[in-house]
């Protein structure tokens, strides 16, 4: 058996320190180590999206990342999401792999949106509250994936067309909505209407 290795990183904005095996992949440490089962596994080779995190705030296929890479690294997963009900900070453009990315604890993992989550569902992210009232998810075994895919995309896209949407939903795969109640939540979210027929969406 190889010899583990000491980690340390942060989680949702919590510490945490680990001994771990070198080709434990990031998505059973945050599963089976810290009980954090929002992260789904499914295809475990990077392609259906079910295990996208946040890793020092760009989304990541944690199935595909050993846990040993992440060390001292800023890790966001669903239930950061679901707890603070808000949208992640951007990552600062000089972070590099071996800078201090500690925070103080009272400094939540994802700053208020504002009034984005207005009327919404208490403590739920709006995007969350979007996908219920829209039906955008059916077995939800995807959801995690595709809500930390579109948080970031959403915060870096305000203006999105449905086809950068769609663009931005492609690397993450369901079996279940057709993606279509899923576009027009993100839509929800970005304040925008549907468009009517033969015509271009409008405020």
């Amino acid at each position: 058996m190889s010899a583990a290795h000491a980690v340390a990183l942060t989680v949702n904005g919590r510490p945490y320190q680990a001994r771990v095996e070198p080709r434990l992949s990031l998505a059973d440490f945050l599963r089976d180590d810290l009980g954090l089962t929002g992260t789904h596994v499914g295809c475990e080779h990077g392609v259906c999206g079910a295990c996208t995190i946040l890793l020092d705030g760009h989304p990541i296929r944690s199935c595909l990342l050993f846990a040993v890479q992440a060390d001292g690294a800023e890790v966001l997963t669903i239930e950061a999401l679901a707890e603070v009900g808000a949208t992640p900070v951007a990552p600062p453009a000089d972070a590099g792999r071996g800078e201090d990315r500690s925070r103080a604890e009272s400094t939540p993992p994802f700053p208020p949106m504002g009034e984005r989550g207005a009327g919404g569902v208490r403590g739920l992210h709006p995007l969350q509250d979007a996908f219920r009232r829209h039906h955008a998810l059916q077995c939800g075994f995807c959801t995690p994936g595709f809500l930390m895919t579109l948080v970031v995309f959403t915060r870096d896209h305000p203006d999105a067309t449905d086809a950068e949407i769609r663009e931005a939903l492609a690397g993450n795969l369901c079996r279940c909505t057709g993606y279509q109640n899923i576009v027009e939540a993100v839509r929800d979210v970005l304040g925008r209407a549907a468009a009517p027929a033969g015509g271009a969406a409008h405020d």
